[in-house]
């Protein structure tokens, strides 16, 4: 039995260029939040807790 759930990952739908010149988040994890370049697929991904990534997120979209 698979106890670790796999990363759904998703790329924002304003996304230009079919999602190949963003990054992804897969969000769907216990505790975690990632986010990987969607040209380097296999490479590395950046891990941030849920609190760190809302704030992220919120700050971004609070600017003009």
């Amino acid at each position: 039995m698979n106890t670790h759930p796999t990363p759904r990952w998703r790329t924002s739908t304003r996304s230009g260029n079919g999602g190949n010149t963003c990054v992804e988040v897969a969000d769907n994890l216990p505790g975690r939040v990632l986010v990987r370049d969607s040209k380097d697929r296999p490479g590395p991904a950046l891990t941030f807790a849920p609190d760190a990534w809302r704030s992220f997120v919120a700050g971004l979209a609070s600017r003009p």
